[in-house]
């Protein structure tokens, strides 16, 4: 059923009915895999990209023609790192709003985490989120547990969680506290070809603490969770993947320090990759003055140092990628209890376009191409998928974004069934006006 919302539209996916002949045109083309940045015609045909060309192509029929002039036509986007939630607490979001939330994004494929209930950590419960997934606006591949019930002792069978459809494998909320299972992990997940996405904390360190260790912490009289919590637990999981050779990625980086691990690994050749999101380079827990639940997160919002070293770190290319870490919570895990009770977590698939061109874009940070380099093609390589891209055969996953549209974050306005944004109150330049995705239009938005 097409579900619309202030001059938004969702619209279903049929797989019945056969993709249309589109024709994009007179919008600047970003294609980092391509190294294209420049004003192209973006033909689609049969789920496919068919060419990317500075000339209007003559053989080619459109049964749709979309004038993308002022606007950036990119591959579509990639969140490397979501929560939806299904099964089990569809309370706060399904596959299906999950996936609507992120068309609206402009996010044309999201991989989801394994803390759900019950935990992703066998072969027919990755089975359930694909067949879920086949009918929703967005790809979703299946990240399944480290461990069993994400306890930390007996590794989940990855072989038969990968014949299901899963790309990595992940504990996130919690790291692996035995560095004897994550050796394991590690040598096991090199038989398959995926990462290790790695939640990186020392619990020692952070139980019953609930914001940043620091001066705030210290003003509110909350327990902090250190910044060296994150770089114990980064350096050991990094130093693992180097000693079994296995392919590491470390998760929502939030500190300097944890940067600057990773940054020094990379010239040692190790094969690790990281995210960070949008919060981690906007605020600082500075925001947390007024014990604001909604800008309550793990990791949490660190200092102005680490915020400017996060976005050196996305400037200089050490972090690979934006994520969301998209958490959904009902309002009673948020609202009218005390801060230290309120749950982790915030949403952020439609925010994050805009919060990131604002912050990196517009301020000269980073490029166009740059942006969309992290926001698509890096997920992409990371998680080995055929997306990411404009070449000519690959799927035609597709988003159109106005760069110069001011949008206030209106979470009524959202397609998440959550509403706990950091962003609330802020204003951002930059949507997706247009997602595509397998050659079908699933959302547009008219400004």
């Amino acid at each position: 059923m097409l579900k619309k919302k202030n001059g938004q539209c969702i619209y279903p996916i049929s797989l019945s009915s056969a993709p249309e002949n589109i024709l994009i045109e007179n919008g600047r083309v970003l294609d980092p895999a391509n190294s294209i940045d420049g004003i192209r015609y973006v033909a689609l045909s049969g789920g496919k990209i068919v060419s990317v060309t500075e000339t209007k192509p003559a053989d080619f029929t459109p049964a749709k023609t979309i004038d993308a002039r002022g606007q950036w036509v990119v591959p579509g986007l990639v969140d490397i790192h979501v929560h939806l939630r299904e099964p089990g607490r569809e309370d706060r979001e399904t596959i299906e709003t999950g996936t609507q939330a992120a068309s609206a994004g402009g996010f044309t494929a999201v991989a989801c985490m394994p803390n759900t209930t019950p935990v992703l950590d066998e072969e027919s419960k990755i089975r359930y989120v694909v067949q879920r997934g086949e009918c929703c606006t967005s790809r979703i591949y299946p990240i399944g547990s480290i461990t069993k019930n994400l306890e930390g002792e007996e590794l989940s069978p990855f072989g038969e969680m990968v014949k299901a459809g899963a790309r990595a494998v992940s504990d996130d909320g919690k790291s692996v506290r035995k560095s004897s299972v994550m050796r394991n992990a590690f040598n096991y997940s090199k038989s398959f070809g995926i990462p290790v996405i790695c939640h990186s904390d020392d619990a020692d360190l952070v139980e019953g603490a609930h914001m940043n260790e620091g001066a705030m912490s210290t003003r509110l009289g909350i327990r902090g969770m250190p910044t060296v919590a994150e770089e114990i637990a980064v350096a050991r999981d990094i130093m693992l993947a180097e000693y079994t050779g296995a392919r590491v990625h470390i998760a929502h980086v939030s500190t300097k320090g944890a940067v600057q691990i990773i940054a020094e690994a990379k010239e040692r050749g190790v094969a690790v990759t990281t995210e960070t999101c949008p919060h981690y380079f906007i605020l600082t827990d500075e925001a947390l003055v007024n014990y604001d639940a909604h800008k309550k997160m793990n990791p949490p919002l660190r200092t102005e140092i680490d915020r400017l070293a996060i976005i050196q770190g996305l400037a200089d290319g050490t972090i690979d990628a934006i994520a969301t870490d998209h958490a959904p919570h009902v309002s009673e895990d948020k609202h009218g209890v005390e801060f230290e009770a309120a749950a982790f977590g915030v949403i952020g698939l439609e925010t994050a376009l805009g919060a990131s061109i604002t912050a990196l874009v517009r301020s000269g940070i980073i490029s166009p191409l740059s942006l969309i380099e992290k926001m698509s093609y890096n997920p992409s390589k990371i998680m080995r998928v055929d997306s990411g891209t404009l070449s000519p055969g690959s799927m035609a996953d597709v988003t159109i974004i106005n760069p110069d549209a001011y949008l206030a974050v209106d979470p009524s306005s959202f397609y998440s069934k959550s509403r706990n944004t950091a962003f609330e109150g802020m204003s951002f330049y930059g949507c997706a006006t247009t997602t595509i995705m397998g050659g079908r239009i699933v959302y547009e938005r008219v400004l």
